[in-house]
Order: structure tokens, then C-alpha cells, then sequence
């Protein structure tokens, strides 16, 4: 999340220097890159300098889904899989319009991704979810565990572009169970 945030603070710089900002190893720095690209929450870009050798390359935040390839077919993919299990198992009509179905689509899928095993409410906006495979280390770093969580569904929400957004994070609601409630840009 170190670098994600370098890298929405200050966008266009190369690896070396997220590197050196972070302290983190360079290799360990490529890796973590590769895994956010593929995840769609950074896109790189080649820069021509007019040298010779490797050009280099620089690293943005994606803002948006539809400013790169990767966030655009996620959202995409986890629309289409969201509304053919709604057509499956719904029997009355659609809660919400298209826009915050698509959000809930996305974000539902990241969290199944990162293996909170969401349980979705669409009427209360709400996902009950599983303590994240850090709860041991969250006594000591409560904060900055769920602050890790808080700003990665912000993010989805935010590439899924539609009406709803975060409204709080709630660890451990029960013993095995945190909360996730979101609001609609009308309430």
C-alpha cells in the first residue's frame, strides 16, 4: 500500500525512485509493481528520452477504469458475472440502478479476490466480510490494517464509477465478521 500511495502522491516517476522512497528493494519494488498493474491500480508508460538504450519506464495511478485496459476489463468482467448471478437467483426487482450494481459487482469481486468471503446486502449497501488474513497483526496496527482496507475499497469504488462510496469501515463487528457500509451520492 506504500507504493500505491507514492505513486498517487507523486505519479510518473520510475521504479528506482519508488524504490528508494518506500526503502523497500528494487526486485521487491518490480514485483509489487507488476501485481498492482495487473490489478489495475496503476498503468505503466514508457518514456522516450531520445538516448540510446532501455527507455524508461514511469508509473501513474489509474483515477479512472477507463484510462487503462486492465481496471476497464475488470469492471467489465465483474458486471457481466454480477448481473448473470442476479438473473439466476433474483426474484423481484432490481434494487439499485446499473451504476451502483456495477460498483457492488466490482467491489464484491475484489473482496472475494482478497479473500474476505463478502456477504452482500444491496438494500442496507452494506458487506459483511471475514477478517482479513492480517487480523493477528491488528492489535498492534488496527489502524493501519483497516486503513489499508478503507482506501483499497475507496479506490474500487472509485474506478467502478457510479454513485456509491465508502461511509465507514467497521472491524470486528462480531468476533469473526468486520463491516463494510457504503451511501449513495443522493442519501
Amino acid at each position: 500500500m506504500q507504493l500505491l500511495r507514492a505513486i498517487q502522491r507523486v505519479p510518473g516517476r520510475r521504479a528506482g525512485e519508488l524504490a528508494s522512497e518506500c526503502g523497500i528493494p528494487l526486485n521487491t519494488v518490480r514485483d509489487h509493481l507488476r501485481v498492482l498493474e495487473d490489478e489495475g491500480l496503476i498503468r505503466s508508460e514508457t518514456v522516450q528520452v531520445g538516448t540510446r538504450g532501455r527507455p524508461p519506464v514511469v508509473f501513474h495511478p489509474v483515477r479512472e477504469s477507463s484510462s487503462s485496459a486492465v481496471a476497464e476489463a475488470r469492471v467489465v468482467g465483474a458486471h457481466d458475472r454480477g448481473r448473470m448471478l442476479r438473473a439466476v437467483t433474483r426474484t423481484e426487482a432490481p434494487v439499485l440502478d446499473p451504476e451502483a450494481s456495477r460498483q457492488l459487482d466490482v467491489l464484491y469481486e475484489h473482496l472475494e479476490d482478497a479473500g474476505l468471503d463478502p456477504t452482500v446486502d444491496e438494500e442496507a449497501l452494506s458487506f459483511d466480510l471475514a477478517p482479513c488474513r492480517y487480523h493477528d497483526m491488528i492489535d498492534e496496527d488496527r489502524a493501519l490494517v483497516c486503513g489499508v482496507h478503507e482506501r483499497l475499497v475507496r479506490d474500487v469504488l472509485a474506478h467502478a464509477d457510479g454513485p456509491l462510496s465508502l461511509q465507514v469501515l467497521q472491524p470486528f463487528v462480531t468476533a469473526h465478521r468486520c463491516r463494510l457500509l457504503l451511501t449513495a451520492a443522493s442519501d
